[in-house]
């Protein structure tokens, strides 16, 4: 069994029955392609329990790795670390340089950072765009709740990117398109706050927390910048 394979013991959620499923810990998309397919449409972790034949999506941590598009994923499900240091990974990837090492805690946001650093896309940009853009959303719907959103589409020619969010208490989705301006402006500020983080070594989280906190930096500082030119 290669190495990056291994035999795990799963009970089945629906006759009880103790089975085995075969997991892999890691893929390199590069080295082998054919595994993309298979991640982003769940067969990696689609698992038919021998008993009963109920199928069901396994949840473990697995890393995504492409070489070609200088990224690594690492889906740990439910993580809720911002940086994640692995010992073991560091030393094997350590003298890698320019390689962007993401932590996820779900498999949707999993597919998501795959999206975008496969579309040549800075995703602590996009997630300050989507945080703004959300924002738009709840006036939009008269105040309601917008907790989640991903990016949906990517479209250089046309100017555009769009992000589908779930909101309300019945996570309704809704897709909300805009100009690529915003996250032209989403990228300047990064630029500026979040020097530290893309320094950082290890698997970092880029999420709404981490953008909402950047967002939080950049108006705090506008606003002493306005204080300062009535002073003067």
């Amino acid at each position: 069994m290669p190495d990056n394979k291994v035999n795990k013991a799963v009970v089945c959620p629906m006759c009880g029955e103790l089975g085995k499923a075969e997991i892999y810990t890691s893929v390199n998309v590069t080295k082998a392609p054919g595994f993309r397919p298979r991640v982003l449409e769940g067969e990696l972790f689609s698992w038919t329990c021998p008993n009963c034949n109920y199928n069901a999506r396994l949840t473990y941590p697995i890393l995504y790795n492409d070489m070609k598009n200088r990224f690594m994923i690492y889906l740990i499900p439910k993580v809720d670390r911002f940086q994640l240091c692995d010992k073991e990974l560091e030393e094997k990837y350590g003298n890698l340089r320019n390689i962007s090492k993401r932590v996820v805690p779900d498999f949707n946001s999993f597919k998501e950072k795959i999206f975008i650093f496969e579309s040549g896309l800075d995703d602590m940009a996009v997630e300050l765009t989507k945080v703004a853009i959300s924002q738009t959303v709840s006036k939009k719907l008269d105040g309601a709740e917008v907790n989640e959103g991903y990016l949906s589409m990517y479209d250089r020619e046309s100017n555009t990117m769009g992000f589908t969010y779930f909101t309300g208490e019945e996570r309704s989705p809704y897709v909300q398109t805009a100009r690529l301006e915003i996250y032209g402006k989403s990228k300047d500020i990064v630029e500026t706050f979040a020097i530290k983080d893309k320094k950082l070594k290890g698997f970092i989280k880029i999420d709404r927390e981490w953008a909402e906190n950047i967002l939080y930096r950049y108006k705090r500082n506008k606003q002493i910048e306005k204080l300062n030119r009535i002073k003067t």
